[in-house]
């Protein structure tokens, strides 16, 4: 289907054509959800950013092409929605841990330091 076809469909439709995950998760629409999707048409309106902390919402064919900034627990990150995150989840795009750095051990961070002379 072309994209003009897919923003036509209501979301009961849309939901025929997703994965069993993504289709229980709209039917089941929580609150957040719910306060999402009316932010979403406040902003379709003005043309502002969506700002959300709702990682879990399935990217709707309605969304697509606009602005979203999704937390990911830190700061937000900006994303432009396109036609192949459809059903996709918010917070896929963006990762919510960081890889871990180690660095050397310090003094005393081992048992076998215990005999190296301290400066």
């Amino acid at each position: 289907m072309t994209i003009e076809d897919l923003q036509k469909l209501s979301v009961e439709d849309f939901t025929k054509l997703l994965d069993s995950r993504q289709r229980r998760a709209i039917n089941r629409m929580g609150v957040d959800y719910k306060k999402l999707l009316e932010k979403v048409e406040r902003a379709k309106k003005s043309g502002k950013v969506v700002k959300t902390q709702v990682r879990e919402a399935v990217i709707l064919p309605s969304w697509i092409g606009m602005q979203f900034s999704v937390h990911n627990g830190k700061e937000f990150k900006q994303v432009e929605l396109r036609p192949e995150m459809l059903g996709h989840r918010l917070g896929e795009f963006f990762f919510s841990t960081k890889r871990v750095l180690h660095s050397a051990p310090g003094i005393r961070a081992t048992r076998g330091s215990k005999f190296l002379a301290v400066k």
